[in-house]
C-alpha cells in the first residue's frame, strides 16, 4: 500500500489543479475578469503544475526504466502520453492561455498516473537497447502526444463555435484566445504531429529492416498508422490548397486521430488485456 501513496499524491494533485482551472476558465464568471488576465497569478498558476508534473515524470521513470529494459504496457503507455499532454500544454500555456485546455488534460492525467499501479501490464519491449529502436519510440510518443492534444483542441473548437452560434460563449468561455487564434494554434500542431508520425513510420521502417531485413511490416497497428498519415496528410492538403477550416478541419482531426486511437492503444488494449500476451 505505501507503494501507492505517491501514486495517490500526484493523482490528487492533478485532480485539485484540474477542477480549480475547470472553475477559472469555464465557470470564470464568478472570479471576475481582472483575475483571469493578471499576468502574475497567470505565472502562479503556471508553476502549480509543475509538482505534480515532476512527480509523475519520476513514477513514470521509475515504472519505464525496469533493470531488464523498457516496460511499455498499455498502462505505461497511456501515463506516459498524459504526462507529455500535460507538459506540451504547460508550455504553450507560457505564450497562449490556454488554462482552459489544461482544465480538461489535467483530469486525464490523474487518471492516467494511477494505472500502472492499479492496473499493471508489464510488456517488456524486445531490442530496446538499440539506438534506433530508442529514437523511434521517443519521436512516436511524441507525435502520439501531439496529435492527442490536437483532438483535445479540436473538441474545445467544436464546444467554443457551438456555443459561439447559441450566443452563451462569455457566461463560460471568460479569458479563452479567440476562435481564429485556436483553428491557428490547432494547424500549428497538426503540422508538428504530422511531421512527427512520418519520421515515426519512417524509423519504424529503418527498424524493421536493421532486425528483420525487410522494410515494413503489415500489422494491425501498421496498416492504421498509415491511414492516419493519410487523414493528416490530406487535412493539411485540403488546409492549403482549398482552405478547409472550421467543422471540416475538426472532423478531419478526429478522424485520423480515431484511427491512430485504434491502432496503437487498440492493438495494445487487444493483446495485452484481452488475450494476454506480454
Amino acid at each position: 500500500m505505501e507503494g501507492m501513496i505517491p501514486y495517490f499524491a500526484v493523482a490528487l494533485l492533478y485532480a485539485g489543479l484540474g477542477a480549480y482551472f475547470w472553475r477559472r476558465t469555464w465557470h470564470a464568471g464568478s472570479y471576475g475578469g481582472t483575475a483571469v488576465t493578471d499576468k502574475s497569478a497567470q505565472a502562479l498558476r503556471s508553476l502549480a503544475v509543475l509538482p505534480p508534473l515532476a512527480g509523475h515524470g519520476l513514477l513514470l521513470q521509475a515504472s519505464v526504466f525496469s533493470p531488464f529494459g523498457l516496460d511499455f504496457g498499455i498502462s505505461n503507455a497511456i501515463s506516459a502520453i498524459a504526462w507529455l499532454i500535460v507538459a506540451t500544454y504547460w508550455l504553450v500555456n507560457l505564450r497562449y492561455r490556454m488554462e482552459a485546455m489544461l482544465a480538461l488534460a489535467l483530469p486525464l492525467a490523474a487518471v492516467s498516473a494511477l494505472l500502472p499501479a492499479f492496473l499493471p501490464s508489464p510488456h517488456l519491449l524486445p531490442h530496446s537497447s538499440l539506438p534506433l529502436f530508442k529514437l523511434h519510440l521517443a519521436i512516436s510518443m511524441l507525435a502520439y502526444s501531439l496529435l492527442s492534444i490536437a483532438a483535445l483542441h479540436a473538441l474545445l473548437m467544436a464546444l467554443v463555435e457551438k456555443r459561439l452560434h447559441e450566443k452563451t460563449l462569455l457566461a463560460t468561455f471568460v479569458g479563452m484566445p479567440p476562435l481564429l487564434t485556436m483553428e491557428h494554434l490547432l494547424f500549428q500542431i497538426i503540422g508538428a504531429g504530422f511531421a512527427l508520425l512520418t519520421l515515426t513510420l519512417g524509423s519504424g521502417i529503418l527498424f524493421s529492416e536493421e532486425l528483420f531485413g525487410k522494410p515494413l511490416q503489415l500489422s494491425h497497428k501498421t496498416i492504421f498508422a498509415v491511414i492516419s498519415w493519410a487523414a493528416f496528410a490530406g487535412l493539411l492538403v485540403g488546409r492549403h490548397v482549398y482552405g478547409w477550416r472550421g467543422r471540416t478541419a475538426i472532423r478531419w482531426t478526429l478522424a485520423g486521430f480515431a484511427l491512430l486511437l485504434l491502432g496503437y492503444l487498440g492493438s495494445k488494449f487487444v493483446l495485452e488485456v484481452v488475450l494476454g500476451r506480454a
